[in-house]
């Protein structure tokens, strides 16, 4: 009986060695390249901010930027939406004015510290943006935390998980909020149990603050506050610029809750066990779509199938079309090896012509893509989700749209029906460790039966 558990044990041991250590090493190396990604290049030595031009008229909308980093989505798509209604002053601020980095590796500057949007208002901003913001360095994070509560009174706007930022501050007790799917799966909301927490709900708002599910259910929210601000044609009238298909919910939030399923597997075994991680440029330009961009992080990036490296050639920042200044982290000649250049923007093809040039210049060899060429009456997201489908699997861009809360279903999805890596390493791992148990089983445990035989005759 000893034998048979000693010989489990190896079995199981192995198991655990050879599957669940390289699945864990590849897990979190994935998910801390994605969430905390270290700039490979020096900061350049920059001038200037182009910061937008004040208008005391205007209401002031701040998006916040923390450290180490920012959910990309959560701060892009609003800092976007509420620019086009060119009602608002729409400001990106942080605890001070150092190089920010949004998830996916995307580096940026902000506009204003806390300090001296204080200073510039005299008052609280009109409204604060509040996206996903990892919490795990209090020392870092405490002055976005102070802010907040420091400006309580004002309206804010949680996207997606911003609303774990915004209950640590406490100033959702006692409240109705709504948070994305994966903080009920993974028990992040338990954290706050003085929050009601609504899981049917794309949005909620309860009193002075609006709190939205996952990533697109923060444009529903986004729209519902315009709505209120601005009036409903507004709010219908940047829906439509952005061809956004589900503005019903902006009326009616109201939405059969997200589970996890077999695309959550799928994800999982990506971050985990895919080795051949694409290497994937973005080219930024000057004047660039800030939303197509984002759909580059948002969508490979967050896959856990892509590394999306910035290139430019630009020595200062890169100023988007809604005033965003992005810094890039490699020149045209220095990039890593790329297995794609994609090219955000349904007018790239113009706006960057220049920058083409100059790659193509640089004997670079690798084709640029206009990943959103032709999808000028389509959602910003559609055109990348569907080219993922082709670049890795149908698995993997069907994970896309969930992560997304995209709730569509008129995606034309081709490609293989799921990543034979993501799912053959770990069938090859077991296999490996089934073999190393058996030969542990064999060289070493019946050795010690037979070793010990002649001593039991003796006896």
């Amino acid at each position: 009986m000893k034998k048979l558990i000693l010989r489990v044990a190896v079995y199981v041991m192995m198991f655990i060695i050879l599957f669940g250590g390289v699945g864990a090493f590849g897990y979190i190396r994935s998910n801390k390249e994605y969430w905390i990604p270290t700039r490979p290049t020096p900061v350049p030595a920059l001038q200037a901010v182009s910061v937008p031009e004040h208008n005391p008229k205007k209401p002031t909308v701040a998006v916040l930027l923390s450290n180490p980093t920012t959910e990309v989505f959560d701060f892009m798509v609003p800092y976007e939406l509420f620019a086009m209604t060119e009602s608002y002053n729409v400001y990106a601020v942080a605890p001070d004015k150092e190089l920010k980095t949004l998830s996916g590796g995307l580096d940026l500057m902000p506009h204003y510290s806390f300090d001296e949007l204080d200073r510039l208002l005299g008052k609280s901003p009109d409204l604060i943006v509040i996206p996903a913001m990892p919490m795990v360095d209090e020392a870092k994070y405490k002055p976005i935390r102070q802010w907040i509560q420091k400006h309580a009174d004002t309206k804010l706007l949680s996207i997606c998980a911003g609303a774990l930022n915004l209950a640590d501050t406490g100033l959702l007790n006692g409240k109705e909020a709504a948070t994305d799917w994966k903080s009920f799966e993974y028990g992040e909301v338990a954290k706050y149990p003085e929050t009601n927490w609504r899981r049917d709900l794309r949005y909620v708002a309860d009193g002075n603050i609006v709190s939205s599910a996952a990533l697109t259910s923060g444009i529903d929210a986004v729209l519902y506050v315009i709505s209120q601000q601005l009036g409903e044609p507004m709010a219908e009238k940047i829906a439509k610029e952005i061809h956004y298909p589900s503005y019903s919910f902006v009326k009616n939030p109201e939405i059969q809750p997200y589970h996890m399923d077999r695309t959550e597997v799928a994800y999982t075994l990506n971050r985990a066990f895919q080795w051949n991680v694409k290497s994937t440029g973005v080219l930024l330009y000057n004047g660039m779509d800030d939303g197509a961009l984002t759909t580059i992080f948002d969508t490979y990036a967050a896959s856990g199938t892509t590394k999306v490296h910035t290139v430019s050639d630009a020595k200062q920042p890169i100023v988007t079309k809604y005033h965003l200044n992005l810094v890039t982290r490699y020149n045209m000649s220095n990039a890593p090896k790329l297995d794609r250049m994609l090219v955000p923007g349904v007018e790239a093809e113009t706006s960057a012509a220049e920058d083409i040039k100059q790659w193509h210049a640089k004997n670079n060899t690798v084709v640029p893509e206009f990943i959103h060429s032709g999808s000028a009456d389509r959602f910003m997201f559609d055109a990348p989700l569907e080219d993922l489908a082709k670049q890795e699997d149908v698995q993997t861009a069907k994970y896309g749209i969930k992560r997304l809360e995209y709730r569509v279903t008129n995606l034309n999805f081709e490609g293989n029906p799921f990543s034979y890596e993501a799912f053959g390493i770990p069938i090859l791992l077991t296999l490996a460790a089934l073999l190393t148990a058996f030969y542990m089983d064999r060289r070493f445990i019946r050795k010690i039966r037979r070793g010990r035989h002649p001593s039991t005759i003796s006896n």
